[in-house]
């Protein structure tokens, strides 16, 4: 475990200790078992309704408030989060489908336990100011590790059709468009990446427009190790990710991303042997 992180959110109501992810544990079995695309979107689709518990420290805070000339105290809930960190120093949230697994980490006894979903766990990865590169369900078992871009791919295509269900009128669209400029370095970096990795069949770059953010995205049509995949593209493309253009991905399997790149060519195809 590494340092606290300071995160604000909403708690849950529900105890943790009735926590339990049967299916999704099944999800990842399955998908660790035989990654086709089949169980790979099947373990997203869990993960994505799923309940998680994550250990904190509680703590509450209190605020000096002046109203109407007068200071009135009131307190603030302030959660901590210990991150896990890897070989390479790169921070993850670690979350657990129940009990059971929380135990594996030894510091369980010490800490809170936070109950929370995907939405609020991509919204914390996400954030800007957060030196945070994905989560990792289950780390002290059979863990599964969601990078960041494909946080942020899977909560944009969660954003879009639930605005397409509420048809919700102040909701920012989703807008894909050809980069006006080619990031030429980088297809080329991941091209060459590509060409060594069996299981990538084809990869597509469109740009993504959300809230008046630009974001690279990238299909990635592959069978295979998820986390393994995604991770060594983000690697690939890091040295050539800044603020004005983020990186998000998605698995061609999903129909959000397949809608994407509907009609486009992809940048990166296998050679048929």
């Amino acid at each position: 475990m590494s340092e606290l992180k300071n995160v604000k959110m909403e708690g849950s109501n529900i105890p943790a200790e009735k926590i339990k992810n049967p299916k999704l544990c099944e999800a990842i079995d399955a998908m660790q078992a035989d990654g086709t695309p089949e169980n790979i979107n099947h373990m997203i689709d869990e993960v994505v309704e799923a309940k998680f518990i994550l250990p904190a420290m509680v703590k509450q805070i209190p605020n000096a408030v002046t109203k109407n000339g007068q200071t009135v105290m009131s307190n603030s809930t302030q959660v901590q989060f210990r991150l896990l960190e890897n070989g390479n120093q790169e921070k993850f949230f670690g979350v657990f489908t129940d009990i059971d697994e929380l135990i594996k980490w030894k510091g369980a006894n010490d800490a809170q336990k936070v109950v929370t979903d995907f939405d609020s766990i991509a919204e914390m990865v996400s954030d800007p100011k957060a030196d945070v590169k994905g989560f990792v369900i289950n780390p002290f078992g059979k863990g599964v590790t969601f990078p960041k871009p494909m946080v942020i791919g899977i909560k944009q295509q969660r954003d879009y059709l639930r605005r397409e269900k509420n048809t919700l009128k102040n909701g920012a669209a989703i807008r894909f468009s050809e980069p006006e400029d080619y990031p030429i370095d980088m297809m080329a970096a991941l091209i060459n990446h590509f060409s060594t990795e069996s299981g990538v069949n084809a990869a597509y770059l469109r740009m993504m427009e959300q809230d008046g953010k630009m974001s690279y995205f990238i299909v990635v049509d592959f069978v295979g190790n998820m986390e393994q995949t995604f991770d060594a593209i983000a690697e690939v493309a890091k040295p050539y990710i800044d603020e004005d253009n983020e990186l998000s991905m998605m698995p061609f399997s999903m129909e959000f991303a397949r809608n994407a790149v509907k009609e486009i060519e992809p940048f990166y195809r296998k050679e048929q042997e």
